[in-house]
């Protein structure tokens, strides 16, 4: 079983910038692909960012060029910078691993283990 616990979301201004954190436990990080989903109020849960075991970056069209996915496999921690953040990004943020660590997975059923999740608001 694998444990994930994120950190990072709070309010910031559009325009601004947010680090997300999320830390796994477990010895077989390395080998999992890891993603990022967001939830906005009233609307599905939606593919943001994802990271091969080999390091191979996704990201939907909406992020691209201001979000950047990252992982540290010494510290077990994949990363979600967000740059020029806008309202339309507010949401709660879960991470999620895919224990099979398939390059390019972008739907939810393609994940094994979830986060609860961190609330990034962005004011405009």
């Amino acid at each position: 079983q694998v444990q994930l616990v994120e950190s990072g979301g709070r309010l910031v201004q559009a325009g601004g910038s947010l680090r997300l954190s999320c830390a796994a436990s477990g010895r077989t990080f390395s080998s999992y692909a890891m993603g990022w989903f967001r939830q906005a109020p009233g609307k599905e849960r939606e593919f943001v960012a994802a990271i091969s075991w080999g390091g191979v970056r996704y990201y939907t069209d909406s992020v691209k060029g201001r979000f950047t996915i990252s992982r540290d496999n010494a510290k077990n921690t994949v990363y979600l910078q967000m740059n020029s953040l806008k309202p339309e990004d507010t949401a709660v943020y879960y991470c999620a691993a895919d224990k099979e660590g398939r390059p390019g997975a972008t739907m939810e059923g393609e994940y094994d283990y979830w986060g609860q999740g961190t609330q990034v608001t962005v004011s405009s």
